[in-house]
């Protein structure tokens, strides 16, 4: 590691205040920074931590809708978040990732694997920054790219907590990421499906599994599997692999849900 300046503000503002300087990035959880640091893939001056800020932390659940705070960690989700979500937060990682990562975090970095941008995806959820907010649908612009402009922070996320949800992860065992992963959200007025680990583009809808879903929700109305072109491969799997998963995952979770 090498020698850096941290600045640890307590608020949104001062932290807003503090990455308007130059060669400066925010440090949520770390779980993905520090290694790149570690790596000279990134290297700032400066690292603004946003763990001290008490008016992003916690999980709510109030009216049918569930409400997380930007700094809340995986297990913080895990323990308070409504009981698809809580279960998608208890397999993120291992005790330490959960305990340090961060759910804004996560949905700032997008990593094409990760688990909570198919769990906003699939739950219609509404990402809030200190400026503005994003609906989930227009936030994720593929492969580690959000609609986040320099220096905007996650303050919390917001969604209505669906009929029936679950989530179902074919986990590459080394790292615990998705080599697939799926969340079906039923909602009154339909149905949506979110797949992370599979696309080349990053967290993706499954629009013809939505539309089949909702007419019939019913594992056996599952399409065969999505088309292949532009899956991942890679050691772990082939793209026609990937799409296979695909299928399996979202019959899986079509059949937890009850």
């Amino acid at each position: 590691m090498y020698n850096f300046d941290l600045e640890m503000p307590s608020s949104v503002a001062e932290a807003v205040a503090a990455l308007a300087d130059e060669d400066v990035q925010a440090l949520a959880g770390g779980q993905t920074l520090i290694p790149t640091l570690k790596q000279r893939l990134a290297s700032p001056t400066k690292l603004v931590s946003l763990s001290g800020i008490t008016e992003m932390k916690g999980v709510s659940i109030a009216d049918g809708v569930l409400t997380i705070g930007g700094g809340a960690t995986h297990a913080e989700v895990a323990a308070d978040a409504c009981a698809p979500v809580a279960a998608l937060a208890a397999k993120i990682g291992d005790p330490a990732v959960r305990n340090r990562g961060t759910i804004g975090g996560s949905l700032a970095n997008n990593d094409p694997s990760a688990c909570y941008p198919a769990a906003m995806l699939a739950l219609g959820a509404t990402i809030f920054t200190n400026v503005r907010e994003v609906a989930a649908d227009d936030f994720f612009q593929g492969m580690f790219t959000t609609a986040l402009d320099e220096g905007e922070i996650i303050t919390s996320v917001r969604c209505t907590i669906p009929e029936s949800a679950n989530y179902q992860k074919f986990e590459q065992p080394a790292s615990r990421f998705a080599l697939v992963g799926v969340f079906v959200a039923k909602f009154s007025d339909g149905v949506r499906v979110a797949v992370t680990g599979a696309s080349e583009d990053g967290v993706f809808r499954w629009s013809a599994a939505e539309d089949a879903l909702s007419a019939n929700f019913s594992s056996d109305a599952v399409p065969v599997a999505p088309n292949a072109d532009g899956m991942i491969a890679d050691l772990h799997g082939t793209s026609a692999y990937r799409a296979h998963l695909v299928a399996v995952m979202t019959k899986r979770a079509v059949a937890a849900c009850g």
